[in-house]
């Protein structure tokens, strides 16, 4: 419980989770993991995804330097090469992976008298930030998880992924583009919550929509907006005209689609023709490949809007994440081990999430190596919901969270069965 405050405490967003990375090697070197994977030897840095900007990552580096003496883990993950994989190995056997999220959002924390961080002292001292998804808590399931499989017997491997940027829908690309993920068999992820009380348990959440989200800049060329407003190219003019045909794509007759724009953007006074605007854009699908309709759609209505307004337009891929699903004999798996536990009070075998995951990345990634997995919720009470300032989670789920992953992964350990290849 404390270790889940103290992360609770210093949340940092996507790409900066400097001092987590930290406190998690140090909390790893404790345990005698026998091998800690940092930064570049956890990821492939050429494949993260919304990644901020040099002057935001420094100045997360340097509080982080204010806060943690580990200089030499920071070296390591400087300019946003966060995350970490721990690896013990017991002879032969399965390899088995559980992954947890590290990142926190952009959320101001509540201080009202109610808000148990706020009462107890471990509100988020990062302001503008805090964990409003639980991934603090994910955190304590990776470690707790570790340590109690450790002080088991077993035979084989097993990887526990610290991935970064998960709010971002950035890094489950690079994890699993990494050199860890390759020889797993075995893989679980876990989330916190996601409208389930404390004492349940969702042995395989599914129907995660595929998701691209990108960045547009609009390029044209300014004009004095009352001398000669037919010398401009109207950036704006093409933004708005993008935005209205974005939001009219045609559903799809083969499932769920979804798009929305944020963010949008021009720095033109009233007077000045636009020479630049921006957006966010986000599509979804109900699978990888409807995602891919309306992705492909939206770059159309795109380049469709900047030719009309004598424009260029240029996007940037900031966060994706496919379709991929839990598999029946994990999900048989974690229902029987929870229905075995008096701390369980109920076991839902399959929910829907409804939102976008990039865990499905490495899901994904071990599905094509012939390896299987699940995506695992354990619930909690909590008084807010996700993504708001007054989110937090009932600490008692904790200890069920561990113990069923610990279960699950010694099980699958214990099965001898091994895929590689």
């Amino acid at each position: 419980m404390e270790l889940r405050r103290e992360f609770h405490r210093y949340p940092e967003p996507a790409w900066r989770e400097f001092r987590t990375t930290a406190r998690i090697v140090d909390e790893l070197e404790r345990l005698d993991v026998d091998e800690i994977h940092v930064g570049p030897d956890a990821i492939d840095p050429t494949e993260r995804l919304g990644v901020p900007d040099e002057p935001e990552l420094s100045r997360w580096f340097e509080r982080a330097e204010s806060t943690t003496d580990r200089s030499d883990v920071l070296e390591r993950i400087r300019g946003g090469n966060t995350g970490v994989v721990a690896v013990v190995e017991r002879g032969t056997g399965p390899t088995v992976g559980l992954r947890v999220d590290i990142d926190a959002l952009p959320i101001e924390e509540a201080t009202a008298d109610g808000h148990l961080p706020a009462v107890e002292g471990f509100r988020s001292e990062n302001d503008g930030t805090m964990h409003a998804c639980g991934h603090d808590s994910h955190i304590t399931f990776g470690l707790g998880t570790l340590k109690t499989v450790l002080e088991s017997d077993f035979e084989g491997t097993f990887k526990v992924f610290f991935q970064p940027a998960e709010e971002v829908l950035g890094g489950g690309k690079p994890i699993a583009a990494g050199p860890h993920v390759e020889d797993v068999e075995y893989l679980l992820g876990v989330h916190v919550g996601l409208g389930h009380p404390t004492g349940e348990v969702v042995a395989g959440i599914d129907d995660a929509l595929a998701l691209s989200k990108f960045h547009v800049e609009f390029q044209g060329e300014s004009a004095h907006a009352g001398l000669a407003p037919n010398r401009g190219r109207n950036a704006v003019q093409a933004l708005i005209t993008a935005g209205g045909n974005l939001y009219g794509i045609p559903r799809h007759g083969g499932g769920n689609t979804r798009v929305n724009l944020g963010n949008l953007r021009s720095e033109n006074a009233s007077n000045v023709i636009a020479d630049r605007a921006s957006v966010d854009v986000e599509v979804r699908g109900e699978t990888t490949e409807l995602m891919q309709y309306m992705r492909d759609t939206s770059v159309r209505i795109l380049d469709s809007a900047a030719e009309m307004h004598d424009c260029t337009v240029e996007t940037s891929l900031e966060g994706h994440a496919p379709r991929a699903d839990s598999d029946e004999g994990v999900v048989d798996l974690v229902a029987r081990i929870t229905a075995d536990r008096s701390d369980v009070s109920s076991t839902v075998r399959r929910d829907a999430l409804g939102a976008s995951e990039d865990f499905t990345h490495l899901l994904q990634a071990v599905k094509s190596n012939g390896g299987t997995g699940a995506f695992v919720g354990i619930g909690t009470d909590h008084p807010g919901g996700h993504h708001t300032p007054t989110f937090d989670v009932d600490e008692d789920s904790l200890s069920i969270g561990v113990a069923v992953l610990s279960n699950t992964v010694l099980e699958l350990l214990a099965s001898g069965v091994t895929r590689r290849r």
